[in-house]
């Protein structure tokens, strides 16, 4: 099946997404040259169907483009009409998924974290995903962490009306997706000594150490607490390239509370930097990320002379 005219579009391979150096003397005064990967620009708005609800925004998808492209393409070679993911209620991995079936006219299926959510009125965050046409399915917390589980999960696709579906993991992260995440840090080669992500499953910095140069190293901001994303990382690159790929480490501490969690500190730093740059910054990931790149900074983690790159994965 392949998808015609500019749906087709979509999923070809595309162009490196802008890269821009920011004066700001918290970097400057340590030695430190800070760039932004800015992976938010990867889609315009692109038209949607003829429908009531208009054009498509894909930009606060960001860099979940990226893992998804390749599980879109597979979905459709294999001719599956449905494609099921998982995530919480502040997902930006559903949001995406809902916003490309959407553009593509596959029928989407999200199985939500906590039921007791079912019940409540929907978040914004959600309530895109349904007007993009998703159809949300809430399971208790217990199950959804059996979730990897090959019959707790299908069983949970049965019970949300889409057995058979193409199922695509939350956050998007299988091996499908670390070869769309090798691209990035393919266009980041020579460019720069760190590339830092914020991370949730772990899937794009699985990608992008795998895509850099050897010299170069990739650095993880965790934003869940928890401490579990150095196994699983190690997990996908087994999966995806058969082994441990480049040069990665994870700064943990900096998840301010957990998912999904701003409190006024974070809120405050992300407004003066956006302030101060011109740059939109999305709260629950990109915000941790760059509060960690400056705290880092002053503790003196990067040597003088570093050119520091911040993926900046989506927009508010």
């Amino acid at each position: 099946m392949n998808p015609p005219g500019h749906l087709g579009v979509l999923l070809q391979p595309r162009p490196p997404s802008p890269l821009r150096e920011v004066r700001d003397e918290r970097f400057e005064r340590c030695g430190v040259r800070l760039l932004l990967k800015r992976d938010d620009l990867i889609h315009t708005t692109l038209p949607g169907d003829a429908d009531a609800l208009g054009p498509v925004d894909l930009h606060p998808a960001g860099n979940k483009w990226r893992k998804l492209a390749p599980n879109l393409r597979a979905a459709l070679a294999g001719g599956h009409d449905t494609v099921a993911t998982f995530g919480g209620a502040y997902s930006n991995h559903l949001r995406a998924t809902a916003a490309a079936g959407r553009l593509l006219g596959l029928r989407t299926v999200g199985i939500v974290r906590g039921e007791e959510l079912a019940d409540r009125p929907l978040n914004a965050s959600l309530a895109r995903c349904a007007a993009d046409g998703m159809r949300l399915h809430f399971v208790p917390r217990s199950d959804y962490r059996a979730k990897a589980d090959p019959q707790v999960r299908d069983r949970l696709l049965a019970e949300a009306g889409a057995p058979g579906a193409y199922a695509v993991p939350e956050g998007g992260s299988n091996p499908l997706a670390l070869a769309g995440c090798a691209e990035l840090g393919r266009e980041l080669r020579g460019l720069t000594d760190v590339a830092a992500v914020a991370c949730g499953t772990g899937g794009t910095l699985a990608g992008l150490a795998a895509g850099l140069d050897p010299e170069q190293r990739a650095l993880g901001v965790p934003v869940l607490a928890g401490g579990f994303l150095d196994a699983e990382i190690r997990s996908l690159q087994e999966r995806a390239f058969g082994g441990p790929a480049g040069s990665w480490t994870l700064a943990e501490g900096h998840h301010h509370g957990g998912y999904a969690r701003v409190p006024a500190a974070l809120e405050a730093f992300a407004a003066d930097f956006e302030a101060r740059h011109g740059v939109p910054v999305e709260r629950i990931y990109v915000a941790k990320l760059l509060w960690a790149l400056a705290d880092l900074a002053a503790a003196g983690a990067f040597p003088r002379g570093t050119t520091l790159t911040a993926v900046v994965t989506g927009r508010p």
